[in-house]
């Protein structure tokens, strides 16, 4: 089984940068990861993903903006956030699956405000 607990989020003025953490209970080296983001209202959006082979893909909305990175040693995820904007408001989750079981953390506030 996997655990997967995300840190990092926070209040931040538009324009700003913050770095989620996503630390899973095991290894996730043979493991796709991906951050999603659920707004109030809204349903869960895939926000970004990388394959165990370090291959990056992003939603159009931040394309540019964010970078997820993964540090398989420390069994650990990244979201690097820079250009912040008020709409990328949301609790972020990260995610992976293995075998038939698909796993998501608790996640993190992020409120993009001035």
């Amino acid at each position: 089984q996997v655990q997967l607990v995300e840190s990092g989020g926070g209040l931040v003025q538009p324009g700003g940068s913050l770095r989620l953490s996503c630390a899973a209970s095991g290894s996730i080296v043979n493991n796709v990861m991906r951050w999603y983001r659920q707004a109030p209202g809204n349903q869960r959006e895939l926000v970004a993903g990388i394959s165990s082979a370090g291959i990056t893909n992003y939603a159009d909305s931040v394309k540019g903006r964010f970078t997820i990175s993964r540090d398989n040693a420390k069994n650990t995820v990244y979201l690097q956030m820079n250009s912040l904007k008020p709409e990328d408001t949301a609790v972020y989750y990260c995610n992976t699956f293995r075998g038939i079981s698909i796993y998501w953390g608790q996640g993190t506030q992020v409120t993009v405000s001035s």
